[in-house]
């Protein structure tokens, strides 16, 4: 579906909250630090911006942001685990301003973290931004996965298959899906007004992934590292316009 300029204006200021969140939390990331702590943060920047939670009780989950650290690849529970040096945390959240979602997500390091942990951030960042970039008019859907596989298998890591981005827009999950995978040229064509919320999952080790008893959280199947990067992206006619950016 296509947006219009207006929607994508409250789209954005959705997407401004999403970035607000993203900030304090990043400065509250330190060892010792609860998951709990960082959704209060999350939790008192909605409430300031008078913007509502789309992650709160959506069909049961019960905070404003998944916490996923090291091996979890998404959808954690904050709760009473504490962040301890050389960990890596995945900080997924969103939005909601007059009806109009926005979703992102970021994965930090705790502390002083492994190389391999600091590449397989870089990477998994880079495949996001290569995604973005791939989201111009006239390109397929299929085209945004494509460029984040190439990236991420490039430098060794994988791409989760299971768990993929998506439309967005009065509803945080919308059709059609974005894979963060695929062959180029498939799919829908990218128009102007189009917005969807693009999110590779990139593991160390194999893409292969297990839900635990609390059916929500996912983790590796192997037990390796796992980074997780989103933005919301509207396509417009000058190129893809970030909206979850400050």
């Amino acid at each position: 579906m296509r947006r219009s300029r207006e929607d994508i204006a409250k789209m954005r200021r959705a997407g401004r909250v999403v970035a607000e969140m993203h900030a304090r939390i990043r400065e509250a990331i330190r060892p010792g630090v609860s998951t709990a702590d960082l959704d209060r943060i999350g939790r008192d920047v909605i409430a300031r911006n008078g913007a509502r939670s789309n992650f709160l009780n959506y069909h049961g989950f019960p905070a404003v942001i998944c916490t996923s650290p090291n091996d979890m690849i998404v959808h954690g529970i904050p709760g009473p685990h504490r962040l301890e040096d050389g960990d890596v945390i995945s900080v997924d959240c969103g939005a909601i301003i007059e009806g109009w979602h926005g979703d992102a997500a970021f994965t930090a390091p705790v502390g002083d973290v492994s190389d391999e942990a600091a590449r397989l951030l870089k990477v998994t960042e880079e495949s996001l931004f290569a995604g973005i970039a791939a989201m111009v008019e006239g390109n397929r859907i299929s085209d945004i996965g494509h460029a984040v596989q190439s990236v991420a298998e490039a430098e060794g890591f994988s791409v989760v298959r299971e768990y993929v981005g998506h439309a967005i827009g009065t509803a945080m999950h919308e059709k059609p899906e974005v894979p963060n995978y695929g062959d180029p040229g498939k799919g829908p064509k990218l128009r102007p007004g189009m917005v969807f919320a693009v999110e590779p999952m990139v593991n160390a080790g194999r893409p292969d992934t297990r839900l635990l008893d609390d059916g929500w959280s996912v983790v590796t199947a192997d037990g390796s590292l796992s980074a997780h990067f989103e933005h919301t992206i509207a396509i417009t006619d000058d190129g893809p316009e970030i909206l979850t950016l400050p």
